[in-house]
């Protein structure tokens, strides 16, 4: 893989502003296990931009 095509990892505002969606939901999807996967990164959650597509992609139309 090309350095290039490396993305990088978003932090809550960054998924926030993609979603349009304040950052409170953000966290209280994650206590219900529900929204695009993060890992901890220290103590630090993070988002590959393309799980959170690939998310974002599969929701149906019963979600909005």
């Amino acid at each position: 893989m090309n350095v290039r095509e490396i993305e990088p990892l978003w932090g809550v505002e960054e998924v926030s502003a993609y979603l349009g969606v304040p950052v409170h939901t953000i966290r209280g999807w994650r206590s219900k296990n529900y929204g695009p996967p993060a890992r901890k990164v220290g103590k630090h959650l993070r988002w590959d931009p393309i799980e959170v597509r690939r998310w974002f992609g599969r929701l149906g139309q019963e979600a909005a």
